[in-house]
């Protein structure tokens, strides 16, 4: 059987994710794809249980490192149980954050050391790489507006907009190291442009 394809779905906050989410997800089914849809930090029942952790704003606060090896330990759970069967059994995945959002939020937004990131994903994830990642990209402004226009905001979207101008940073950063699976999109023009670059960005590898 061939092994299935590994979609990663990024970018911050209000970049219009969710939104975006469905239409790959139909797009897809609509080539008679066969397709997983998944996010993280979740995707279990232990891995979802670690999210309300991560992004309760009302726990004590959360160390650097707890909060970066808490990320590693729900991906940990989702690759074992959801994300390596469904690519094994031929069926896509396509999940909203990845890897890449660790580089971002916790190397980026957080300045933890990126080589202490590199080590974590090699342990947990051995060879598993995305084969295709699409970012979506905003100005930190236009995102964070329409995340708080969402109503009541989580311990990430909490943080100030600093750590957000990093985060965004660290994913451009992550973008110009991979190019050949990173593919950026502009996030804040029409909702109609945005998706014909996502069409663009998946037909080679439907092809």
């Amino acid at each position: 059987m061939t092994r299935g394809k590994f979609i990663t779905l990024e970018g911050g906050e209000g970049v219009g994710k969710t939104t975006n989410l469905s239409f790959i997800s139909s797009y897809l089914q609509n080539h008679g794809i066969d397709v997983i849809v998944t996010r993280e930090p979740g995707g279990t029942r232990l891995a979802e249980k670690i999210r309300e952790l991560l992004l309760d704003s009302n726990n004590e606060s959360i160390s650097e490192s707890a909060e970066l090896l808490l990320m590693f330990a729900a991906r940990a759970q989702h690759i074992k149980h959801v994300i390596e069967p469904a690519l094994s059994q031929g069926k896509w995945v396509l999940c909203d954050r990845f890897t890449d959002a660790t580089y971002a939020y916790q190397g980026g937004g957080r300045n933890m050391n990126i080589n202490t990131i590199e080590w974590l994903e090699n342990l947990i994830q051995g060879t598993l790489r995305p084969d295709l990642t699409l970012l979506l990209d905003a100005p930190v402004e236009v995102g964070i507006e329409r995340a708080r226009d969402r109503g009541q905001l989580d311990r990430f979207e909490s943080e100030k907009i600093d750590f957000f101008e990093r985060v965004r940073q660290a994913y451009l950063r992550q973008a110009e190291l991979y190019p050949e699976r990173i593919k950026l999109i502009k996030a804040d023009q029409p909702l109609s442009d945005v998706q014909n670059k996502l069409i663009d960005m998946l037909r080679p590898l439907i092809r």
